[in-house]
């Protein structure tokens, strides 16, 4: 048997659990099987003697003859004990599930290993349920040294697919394959990182005898995993820059100095004029810009964004920002307008709301190139949307479009405009080297003068009276305050009941100022006319679940309260706070929970508390909660999906690797070197189930 055989003929596995591993691991193969890494090792490697038993022992290995062995009761009341005795002592043993199983193993005299967890009851000692089996039989190599642990389902469970079943087929799996299992790396990289031969690694990850093994194993199947996670996105983009010119934008001219000169509404911070000048040498190099662009809310992302379509219309291009909502689409268009004055640019805004008469004069005029810049959601990747010459696509928050509708974008000319992706979610360094690892990265990392941080409070609920009190002060100096609530799918009937009853509250509680309220259930027209009370400061109090999340900029609102605090991330309170501090007056975020939180909880309230660094903030989300939580970006601009390495905690492998595979590319882009095909072959395989997007951000 080799690693490409159907897992169906695995010795004890046959086509009904072939098709349970199939459809809840994706385990199609030995090497799917073999790739299926444990998530957790107990130490197995020392056995005790029964009277070293104690309480303060999680689980104890002991080796020993049985006696005694009993059935006692009927159907569910049945149980069998046993007592495995020593030279020191006797423990009972016990079992109320899988009786007839265990029964059968079970022989007085024999010498076993039993493995479990020691419960203390009336003075003596049991161990229920234990792991059992003769002792110096083949189930030895499997269980002494450090027992790995598998993740199984409770459809798994039910067809006796457990932990202790996947190790055992494993197990048989290797003892299977006859050769030693053949290298996924070229020789020259294991090497130079001196990494364990690929054999060797799948044995000591699933069988690992000492503690020293296990850690190489697991040292060289995460740098595999990570250098050709970096090789995809790098190859790709090698391939895209070798394919596809970009076009030259050779002059600054009228509109840029003009705007720079007589329209800029303040001094650009260092970091706005650092980006700008990537930006700029970009443009001008002939290769097609892919690039990154990170800051924080309210540190000038849209102001940049700006000035880099003012370089393409003094170059005769147009240029496009699309968004993720009407909300933030219509905020884009508003501030760009209210920015470029009286300059004499052409700007038009598109989203579903637009009426089919300002439609078609939109498409009109983009044909012709009368249009310089469009503004609009992902109504412009419709076919019906042409633009004249296109030059400069700017994507904000990217992570909300799915990758084959900003793919359309790139359809919109013969040669694929440049690619600018604005996010103000800072995004920790190992996961942009992943989700974003293709795009060149700018930074925005201070904010601009005048701004005051944003303090932030944890208060329990029981301290109300005293927020009615400060929220009323507040407004009564003429300021603005945001109470948000959770809105998660799956308990969206009590989360509208908590906002309603929360609206309803600060309406008794605070009736001399106006409250609007808004939510996503609510139809578009009605939610935009309570949002424009609040933008005109008819009302004074928006009560509202996340919509407004992003794209909401009020300068006069200064308290943002949320509420259940509790049930959101890091990365999402800090988005969430970033609604106010936009004016000048001091601004505060207040957190509101149940006096019993988690620990994780509090810490998360604790950081908030401390830090407004969103990159901060961003890289203790990642540590809390993984990546496979972080906003939308679930592995999702991966090549492949992760099974071994985390990126929270892999991130010098993750660096190893990315530098590894520029080497590699920069000497042999193809990758077409003898040394380099076994790189080319196992890409290939690896990707072989994925949608190619090389040709797109």
């Amino acid at each position: 048997m080799d690693i490409s055989s159907d897992i169906q003929f695995l010795p004890g596995i046959g086509p009904k659990r072939a098709d349970i591993l199939k459809k809840e691991l994706a385990i199609y193969t030995v090497e799917d099987l073999l790739s299926y890494y444990p998530y957790k090792y107990i130490d197995r490697s020392r056995i005790y003697y029964v009277h070293e038993i104690n309480a303060d022992i999680s689980y104890i290995q002991l080796k020993g003859k049985l006696r005694n062995i009993k059935k006692t009761g009927e159907g569910r009341n049945q149980r069998l004990s046993a007592f495995l005795y020593d030279t020191t002592g006797q423990v009972e043993l016990v079992w109320f599930q899988g009786i007839r199983y265990v029964e059968d193993k079970l022989k007085t005299n024999a010498v076993y290993l039993v493995f479990g967890k020691p419960s203390y009851f009336k003075g003596n000692y049991t161990i229920i349920h234990p792991d059992i089996d003769i002792a110096n039989s083949e189930n030895q190599e499997q269980t002494l040294g450090w027992q790995a642990h598998y993740n199984t389902s409770e459809n798994m469970k039910k067809h006796f697919l457990n932990s202790t079943a996947i190790r055992k087929l494993v197990y048989t799996a290797l003892k299977s394959i006859g050769t030693p299992i053949a290298e996924t790396l070229p020789k020259y990289l294991v090497d130079e990182y001196n990494l364990m031969p690929l054999h060797d690694a799948l044995i000591n990850i699933h069988f690992p005898q000492q503690a020293e093994l296990l850690k190489k194993a697991q040292h060289r199947l995460k740098f595999e995993e990570l250098f050709y996670i970096q090789l995809s996105i790098l190859r790709q983009s090698k391939y895209r820059e070798l394919k596809y010119k970009g076009f030259v934008f050779p002059k600054i001219d009228y509109f840029f100095n003009t705007f720079y000169k007589e329209f800029l509404p303040f001094e650009l911070t260092g970091a706005q004029k650092k980006v700008l000048k990537e930006i700029r040498k970009d443009l001008g190099s002939g290769k097609q810009m892919n690039r990154l662009l990170q800051g924080d809310v309210g540190s000038g992302k849209t102001l940049v964004a700006l000035l880099s379509m003012l370089m393409a219309i003094d170059n005769g291009f147009q240029a496009c920002i699309m968004a993720p909502t009407e909300i933030l689409a219509t905020q884009h268009y508003d501030t760009i307008n209210q920015l470029l004055g009286t300059i004499g640019i052409s700007t038009a805004l598109l989203t579903g709301s637009t009426k089919k008469k300002n439609r078609e004069k939109i498409h009109t005029q983009l044909l012709s190139g009368e249009l310089n810049i469009l503004i609009g959601t992902h109504a412009l990747i419709e076919d019906s949307v042409v633009f004249n010459n296109l030059g400069l696509v700017i994507i904000d928050e990217q992570h909300r479009f799915g990758v084959a509708q900003r793919a359309k974008l790139w359809n919109k000319n013969i040669q694929p405009p440049h690619i600018l992706v604005m996010t103000a979610t800072p995004i920790p360094r190992t996961l942009a080297m992943t989700v974003y690892g293709d795009l060149e990265v700018s930074v925005i990392d201070e904010l601009p003068p005048g701004r005051k941080a944003i303090q932030t409070y944890h208060y329990y609920d029981n301290k109300r009276t005293a927020l009615l009190g400060f929220l009323s002060k507040q407004i009564n100096a003429g300021r603005q305050v945001y109470i948000v609530y959770p809105l998660i799918q799956e308990s969206e009937k009590i989360d509208l009941r908590n906002l309603e009853e929360g609206y309803v509250y600060f309406k008794e509680h605070l009736p001399q100022f106006n409250i609007s309220m808004i939510h996503g259930k609510m139809k578009a027209a009605k939610k935009d006319d309570e949002m424009k009370k609040f933008v005109s400061g008819e009302t004074q109090i928006m009560v509202a679940t996340t919509v407004i999340e992003v794209g909401v900029n009020v300068p006069n609102a200064s308290v943002m309260v949320i509420e259940s605090a509790e049930r959101f991330g890091l990365s999402q309170l800090h988005q969430l706070r970033g609604r106010v501090g936009r004016g000048a007056e001091q601004s505060y975020c207040i957190l509101l929970t149940p006096f019993k939180i988690t620990t994780e909880t509090k810490k998360r309230m604790e950081i908030m508390v401390k830090s407004n660094d969103g990159f901060e903030i961003s890289e203790a989300d990642l540590q809390m909660r993984g990546p496979g939580d972080m906003d939308g970006t679930t592995q999702s601009g991966m090549p492949f999906e992760l099974k071994i390495a985390n990126l929270a905690h892999d991130s010098h492998l993750l660096s190893l690797g990315r530098k590894k595979a520029i080497e590699i590319l920069d000497k042999d882009p193809s990758l077409e070197s003898p040394e380099n095909r076994i790189l080319t072959y196992q890409l290939n395989k690896k990707t072989k189930n994925t949608v190619n997007w090389s040709v797109i951000s």
